[in-house]
This record gives C-alpha cells, sequence and structure tokens, in this order.
C-alpha cells in the first residue's frame, strides 16, 4: 500500500454545523419551538444570524428580538430545554445527513497527510461526529466545550492549528459563516468560504460545497 505522503506542516480546519453536515435545521427547530413556547415566532432569517454563535448568545440574541427579559437563572434553565430538544434530534442523525463532498476531500486531505482539525461553536460536536461516522478523520477536535470566546473570536480556529502542530499561517479554514470567517481572518488564516459570497465577506475562495475544492488548490492557496 502506498504511504502518505507528508504536508504536516498544513492544516485544514473545518466548522461543523453547514460545512460537513447540515445540523442548522435541527437548531432552528430547537429554537423556533423555544420563542413558540415564550409567545413570538422565530424566522428563518433571524437563524442566519446565529450562525458560529455560542448557545447563550444566540439566547440572547432570540431574547431581544422577542422583546423579552430574563434572569441569568432562567436563560440557563431555556438554554438547557433547547440543548435537550436539539440532542434529542441530533442523536437520530445517520452518515447520510453529510454533505456533499465532505468524504472525498477528507480523505483525500488524509491520504496527502495534511493535518484535519474541527473548530466548531457546538457543544455537540463529538456527538455529531459519531453519528455520522466522521470522527476518525480528525487529528484534533476543538469545540465549544474547549474554547471560553465564541467566533468572531479567533480562539477556537488558533486552538485548532496548535494542537496539530501547524501555524496559523499555513492553515486553511472551512466556513459557512461570517463570524466564523472574520475568526479565520483575526486568526491570520486562509478561508474557504462555503456558501454564498454576499454572506461570506472576506473569504479568499468560495464554493458551494466541499466537491468544489481539491487538495492541490487547498495547496495552492496556502502558498498564495
Amino acid at each position: 500500500m502506498q504511504e502518505p505522503t507528508t504536508n504536516s506542516n498544513l492544516a485544514c480546519i473545518f466548522d461543523l454545523d453547514g460545512v460537513l453536515v447540515d445540523t442548522a435545521v435541527y437548531h432552528y427547530k430547537a429554537w423556533k419551538q423555544l420563542a413558540n413556547d415564550m409567545g413570538f415566532d422565530f424566522t428563518e432569517a433571524q437563524n442566519e444570524h446565529l450562525k458560529g454563535v455560542n448557545r447563550m448568545r444566540s439566547l440572547d440574541m432570540i431574547l431581544n428580538w422577542g422583546g423579552v427579559e430574563k434572569t441569568a437563572e432562567e436563560k440557563e434553565v431555556l438554554a438547557t430545554s433547547k440543548n435537550t430538544q436539539y440532542v434529542s434530534m441530533i442523536n437520530k442523525m445517520t452518515a447520510a445527513e453529510v454533505l456533499p463532498g465532505t468524504i472525498n476531500l477528507l480523505t483525500a486531505l488524509q491520504q496527502a497527510g495534511i493535518k484535519i482539525a474541527l473548530g466548531s461553536a457546538s457543544k455537540n460536536a463529538g456527538v455529531i461526529l459519531e453519528r455520522t461516522q466522521l470522527t476518525h478523520f480528525f487529528d484534533a477536535i476543538v469545540d465549544g466545550n474547549l474554547v471560553s470566546a465564541s467566533k468572531p473570536d479567533p480562539e477556537v480556529f488558533v486552538k485548532g492549528a496548535a494542537m496539530v502542530g501547524v501555524s496559523p499561517a499555513q492553515s486553511v479554514v472551512f466556513e459557512d459563516a461570517q463570524a466564523g470567517v472574520d475568526a479565520a481572518l483575526a486568526a491570520n488564516m486562509k478561508v474557504v468560504g462555503v456558501g454564498q459570497p454576499e454572506n461570506l465577506k472576506g473569504a479568499h475562495v468560495y464554493v458551494k460545497d466541499l466537491s468544489e475544492i481539491t487538495v492541490e488548490e487547498i495547496k495552492a492557496l496556502v502558498k498564495g
């Protein structure tokens, strides 16, 4: 069997939701139910603003949209309730929910010896990777349990690069949220925006999904 070529001085850091798998629909359903229970609606357009944002900040934004004030203790109860419903839904996920191009790109990166890390705000990233059978691709997993600052703070990506022993300048981030793009740029990393360019200002390359980029293009992006 051919040994993988080594490119250990390169790293690819992936956001999870909307890049590797589509869990946005489950977040939306759980938040919408919470809002409806409090007497107001929560739209898909508002949900777009929550991409890459951690749970408590998301809750604050939703309460603000609904004109509802809660104590810190009440917020903890609400956030726990939302997460319980969300976890119940993601526990039913399967490998069929992995987004197009994901398996092929992760396989190619692994065979090329390029380090692969996860950089996600989700505290449930481990469960999702397990359910969708992606865990074995990752050299490092940085999620909401390991970081204190939410994107656009670069902490999650800086930590991911450090855990695989690669400098930020030699790292490429894959993101579907503006907060994530801003975080990667703040960390001095290259960014592949997964989605519409108008929603991901500042990314170096845009793709609709991971089937649209190759290992060679990733290497060229870092060199450029």
